[in-house]
């Protein structure tokens, strides 16, 4: 008898700890789905049955009459924004209480490849934000351009190589090789060739930062119930020994010193030479109420997470972006053909060579690759944590420090109030005269304010650049085995990704 009520007392504990937060959203009347003890409402999640950005669509639209819906990821309070007016509080007019992404589950003991620009918070997110923002001016956007023609060119010549009656890619695939190899020259200083030899070291390198395994998979799990027990267990830590080395070696190169390729690592070595970073803290106050002095080094291993981010932000979400967008328009052959005809006559008048000042012309094919990324935007959501106590004037609701807020962009992004017909694929709808005023702080493919992407317009070049490569020489067309509506890999995290591929029929232009 005493053993079960040993057992009995035991169980109770495990349940109320388990339980323990899960009236939070109950006190605050935000309505929200019956919680599971130790794993909330993230289930499907864990069982790799659905993405985050699934997740939260789906109760984006199951509570169409809420501003916003609680959540709760295992035991942590989580809460999803549907209101364009509380988005716009959130990234720009309250950004002082919500600059971190809480993408981190312990807040001193951070990987060290996850202390980079996208991951990091506070202090060092701000330091190295205003130290690398003049990185990407553009002027040097401009002089990194002529190492994307050369991959873009090297695209259109060798990976696609169709004749005019066709052949099968997998168009996420040829994407994410020009991708890899745009990383691999703008990035390193390195020429990858990924678009020749598909098993070259560096297109391994990029598919194994976004393969999780079960382990990993178990290791992020452990970390997000128990943060303090699990703080020095790495995700990614098979990727890291590897990224650090391979950096390091061409620093070495260069003998720490910029050698004028106008790539990632030479505008990192030249942040690096003007010393140390200072600036007024976001985190700490001083007696008076004004901003302490912080200070910090680019070092070495901060200057490899920067790095890493660069690859893994740039490989991935353009890979997804383009290849998305070729898929639509092999479905609307009317729409390629008007893009083709953009492309032509732009290059026309630039000898037929892609260059900076081209790609800036195509505003059509930019119309399509923007309305791609609103129909599947990479980033599917938008993550905050609150910096603070806060309440939400709108509506009238207090949130504690620490509460993690999510922006669902898939949703929102195919909601009718905001764009007519969404399931329509239509580029008009981004044209100057056309951009509805009520989509501004609803279309965040980028995202917005402080913590917008640094690297939007370096990822929109080489995107269009890619697409216009393609799309000059060839039109793209549905394989037998092509899906009309592709299947979003459930196992997705930040980014999203299509399973098994987009097949098209690449087909030479005869016109």
């Amino acid at each position: 008898m005493i053993y079960l009520a040993l057992l009995i007392v035991a169980l109770v504990v495990l349940y109320c700890y388990g339980t323990r937060t899960f009236k939070y959203w109950e006190k605050r009347g935000v309505k929200h789905d019956k919680p599971i003890p130790f794993i909330g409402n993230s289930l499907s999640f864990y069982l790799a049955q659905k993405s985050i950005t699934q997740v939260a669509a789906d109760l984006y639209w199951k509570y169409p009459n809420e501003k916003v819906v609680g959540f709760f990821d295992s035991f942590k309070p989580e809460l999803i924004i549907r209101e364009p007016g509380i988005v716009k509080r959130t990234l720009v007019t309250d950004f002082a209480y919500f600059y971190p992404r809480g993408l981190n589950t312990h807040k001193t003991v951070i990987e060290p490849l996850l202390r980079n620009l996208f991951f990091a918070d506070g202090d060092l997110w701000r330091l190295l934000r205003q130290r690398m923002t003049p990185a990407f001016t553009s002027g040097k956007l401009k002089a990194m351009f002529p190492l994307i023609v050369e991959r873009a060119e090297r695209l259109q010549n060798k990976a696609i190589n169709a004749t005019k009656t066709g052949r099968v890619l997998d168009a996420r695939e040829i994407m994410a090789r020009y991708t890899t190899d745009f990383i691999g020259a703008c990035g390193f200083g390195l020429d990858a060739d990924s678009l020749s030899d598909e098993n070259s070291a560096f297109r391994k390198l990029g598919a194994k930062i976004f393969t999780f395994g079960f382990s990993e998979i178990c290791i992020q799990i452990l970390k997000e119930m128990f943060p303090e027990a699990c703080k020095h267990l790495k995700v990614l830590g098979k990727i890291e020994k590897d990224m650090i080395n391979l950096v390091k070696s061409i620093m070495q190169e260069r003998n720490y010193e910029p050698c004028g390729r106008n790539d990632f690592i030479d505008l990192l070595l030249e942040c690096k030479k003007k010393g140390k970073m200072i600036g007024e803290s976001i985190e700490k106050t001083k007696a008076d109420g004004t901003p302490e002095k912080v200070s910090l080094e680019l070092d070495d291993l901060l200057i490899t997470a920067q790095v890493f981010v660069f690859f893994a932000a740039g490989f991935e979400t353009s890979s997804s972006a383009t290849s998305f967008t070729l898929h639509q328009l092999a479905f609307h052959p009317e729409i390629q053909k008007k893009v083709q005809e953009e492309i032509d006559n732009v290059l026309s008048k630039y000898d037929g060579k892609l260059c900076y000042d081209a790609i800036k012309e195509m505003k059509y094919l930019d119309c399509a690759f923007r309305e791609g990324m609103r129909m599947f935007p990479s980033l599917g959501f938008l993550i905050r944590e609150s910096a603070q106590k806060y309440t939400f004037p709108e509506i009238n609701l207090p949130i504690d420090e620490g509460v993690i807020v999510i922006i669902p962009l898939q949703a929102m992004h195919n909601d009718p109030q905001y764009f007519e017909n969404p399931n329509q694929f239509s580029p008009e709808r981004f044209l100057p005269e056309n951009v509805n005023s009520k989509i501004k702080h609803v279309y965040l493919p980028f995202g917005d304010g402080p913590r917008a992407c640094i690297g939007e317009r370096l990822g929109l070049m080489q995107s269009l650049a890619g697409l216009a490569a393609i799309l000059s020489r060839y039109s793209v067309e549905p394989a037998l085995d092509t899906l009309r509506y592709p299947v979003v890999n459930p196992t997705s995290n930040i980014v999203q990704s299509i399973k098994d591929g987009l097949p098209l029929l690449f087909r030479e232009r005869t016109d």
